[in-house]
């Protein structure tokens, strides 16, 4: 699989998967204006992923912002990474955010609560 690198724009997040390293980001703001088209080939991506992931898999977010169109297609990819830790591989995810927004900590444990696998949940620094 090749990777996947897109920069980010006003209203959609950086993206950088990189399958071979099982390192899979997403970082920035996410409020595409149409949430399907910009998430359902990264989605279908993942599922490919899913098919032979290496041993470990790591997903990372460092969002400053999503809207609620951006939420429904976290869930469903988490979901994906999800039945790759259920197969028996080591899965992590790691939810970094402003330390100074709650309201960002309060979304990474609402996965948190919702999924059956790792999440690791981080105040950092940002810009």
């Amino acid at each position: 699989m090749e990777n996947i690198e897109i920069q980010p724009t006003a209203t959609t997040p950086r993206i950088s998967f990189r399958p071979l390293e099982g390192y899979f980001e997403i970082s920035g703001k996410s409020l595409p204006e149409n949430s399907y088209d910009f998430f359902q080939p990264l989605l279908e991506y993942v599922e490919a992923y899913a098919e032979k992931p290496v041993d470990a898999t790591k997903l990372v977010f460092k969002l400053q912002y999503f809207n609620t169109s951006s939420t429904s297609h976290f869930l469903r990819m988490i979901k994906k990474f999800e039945k790759i830790h259920s197969a028996g591989k080591n899965v992590e995810v790691h939810w970094f955010y402003d330390e100074e927004d709650e309201d960002m900590k309060e979304a990474g444990e609402d996965f948190k609560v919702l999924l059956k696998l790792p999440i690791l949940i981080k105040g950092i620094k940002m810009d």
